[in-house]
């Protein structure tokens, strides 16, 4: 009887379709096999480095806000399309924060596994003993006058410090056998370099998030300082993602003045403040204390820290009203000319009050300054520049205008340059261009008189509050140890064999226990082939008389 089977050739053998679930777990699956590949962290990492690129080639608006803003002007057209990919808040933008959280759970899904491998090996015997140990690339033979015993009770004691393991009964008779291995470490720091760099961005993460940084201008003079209690009190503050700017350390400071040393050439060799603080309990007795700034030497107190960044002029002007009453400022310029200093800005003055007998004449009358202030000034002609950053021999070539300067508008305007659609409304009417030294004054048409008085110099001071500071630290030094120890420590393993001297008729017989020895190193290095030999004298107590090396012995 011949059974067939009656199914059609034309249906093929195939495994039962997956359900849906099934589907979607293996894509789970997959998917996170391959983000946690050593291959994909790595691909992540050198990402990262790259897109920390434009971080540092191009203006970023947590550091120069105007900057970004004049380099956005000059390029009409690839401006905002460069701005609406976050290339100017890199280390902020969303396509550098996916990167990074993915290279987090990459590296984490990496060293769990490895970790957990590590353990199982550092609990495992130590393999058993090759069948021939003369294919190891480093191996002897020789024989002994000690029995078996005897001889691996010596080696044995010649290992410590080596993970070892005495096994009998296998081969020949009477064999015994010792595996030793040494070397774990070097993989134990490697683990230790991966979980420090995971705790590295896991810190700066946590800065980022928790942390916040103001910058503040302050005139040189002792005068009042600030408080950083508050964000208000900062010319820019930039807040942690989940920081209201609300719980800030309280530290108040006051700067007594600013030094700056240059060379003959005008370039800045250092700068440095004498400041007084007060935090924590100084706040409460009223006590200042007083210290030293210096560039990238800041104040760290109470858990911030405070820089001095950088320095400029603050020019001082005293308007002299009709009728005799004065209003003095002193405002910051900013420095357009690295070298020299030269700086732009504006100051606007109020008159007072009840002067005019209406506010919009007393608006009428509001006085501003606009120009450039040279530290050490060279005239050619009318035209003002500066030919040293120090201040030297200082002057002012300014446009003095009388009318709304929109102080009442309620309208944000720019600290450095004055509304020129003031001007062109005529609401402002240009009342006087002059050259001024301290001391010189010009006289408006109403009687008004600006005199300027010199100018002093202003710090800018960065408060930084970083929860986890000291925890980048803790993980960079512990990224250089564990670096270091997988450099250092080398994975190395020997095999000893012994087992008794067969007995060969008609002759005499030298030595009762035959001698084995092989080495292997894990990691290739110089210098293994040399400690193979050392090791052998000391472990070994044969005689040389029989004694057999292989040919590689002292080979790498």
């Amino acid at each position: 009887m011949t059974v067939t089977d009656e199914r059609p050739d034309s249906v093929p053998n195939t495994p039962p379709r997956q359900s849906g679930p099934g589907r979607a777990l293996a894509l789970v699956r997959n998917t996170w096999r391959g983000l946690t590949s050593m291959r994909t962290a790595l691909v992540l990492l050198f990402l990262l480095a790259l897109a920390a690129i434009p971080g540092a080639l191009l203006p970023q608006r947590s550091l120069n806000e105007q900057k970004v803003e004049q380099y956005i002007a000059d390029r009409p057209t690839l401006g905002p399309w460069m701005d609406r990919a976050e290339l100017f808040d890199v280390f902020g933008s969303f396509w550098f924060t996916a990167v990074y959280v993915l290279l987090f759970i990459s590296l984490v899904g990496c060293i769990l596994p490895r970790t957990v491998d590590h353990y199982r090996a550092m609990r495992t015997p130590p393999v058993r003993a090759p069948r021939n140990l003369a294919r190891l690339p480093h191996h002897y033979e020789g024989g002994s006058e000690h029995t078996p015993e005897r001889v691996v009770e010596h080696a044995k004691a010649g290992l410590r410090g080596w993970r070892t393991e005495i096994r009998t009964g296998a081969g020949r008779e009477g064999e015994i056998t010792v595996s030793a291995e040494k070397g774990y470490l070097r993989e134990f720091g490697n683990l230790v370099f991966h979980l420090a760099l995971v705790g590295l961005l896991a810190s700066i993460a946590i800065g980022k998030l928790f942390g916040y940084e103001g910058s503040v201008i302050v005139i040189a003079d002792d005068g009042p300082g600030f408080c950083t209690t508050s964000p208000a009190v900062y010319d820019s503050f930039r807040a942690g993602n989940v920081n209201d700017g609300t719980g800030m350390t309280p530290i108040c400071v006051r700067v007594k003045n600013f030094r700056a040393d240059y060379l003959d050439t005008g370039q800045a060799e250092m700068f440095t403040s004498d400041i007084a603080y007060q935090a924590g309990e100084d706040l409460e007795t009223g006590t200042w204390r007083d210290t030293t700034l210096r560039v990238n030497h800041p104040l760290r107190v109470a858990g911030d820290r405070v820089y001095l960044q950088g320095h400029g002029y603050a020019p001082t002007f005293t308007v002299t009203f009709p009728d005799g009453r004065t209003r003095t400022e002193t405002i910051q310029w900013a420095p357009t000319d690295a070298r020299t200093f030269l700086s732009t800005g504006v100051l606007r003055i109020d008159p007072p009050g009840d002067l005019y007998a209406t506010d919009e004449e007393r608006r009428g009358n509001q006085i501003a300054i606009e120009g450039l202030f040279a530290p050490t000034a060279s005239l050619h002609g009318s035209l003002l520049t500066s030919v040293f950053p120090r201040m030297d021999d200082p002057a002012v070539a300014v446009d003095i205008y009388r009318g709304d300067t929109g102080l009442d508008t309620g309208r944000p305007q720019s600290l450095f340059a004055l509304d020129q659609e003031l001007v062109r409304q005529g609401r402002l009417t240009k009342e006087a261009r002059v050259n001024l030294r301290p001391g010189e004054s010009a006289t408006l048409s109403n009687g008004a008189v600006v005199t300027f008085d010199g100018a002093k110099e202003f710090v800018n001071l960065q408060v930084s509050h970083d929860p986890a500071q000291q925890w980048v630290l803790v993980s960079a030094l512990t990224m250089m140890a564990g670096l270091l120890v997988s450099l250092l420590v080398r994975r190395r393993r020997i095999w000893i064999r012994v087992y008794p001297a067969a007995d060969r008729p008609g002759t005499v017989v030298q030595r009762r226990t035959v001698v084995e020895m092989g080495g292997l190193a894990r990691t290739d290095h110089a210098g293994w082939g040399d400690e193979f030999d050392r090791l052998r004298v000391r472990l070994l107590d044969t005689d040389t008389t029989t004694a057999r090396a292989g040919a590689d012995s002292t080979g790498d």
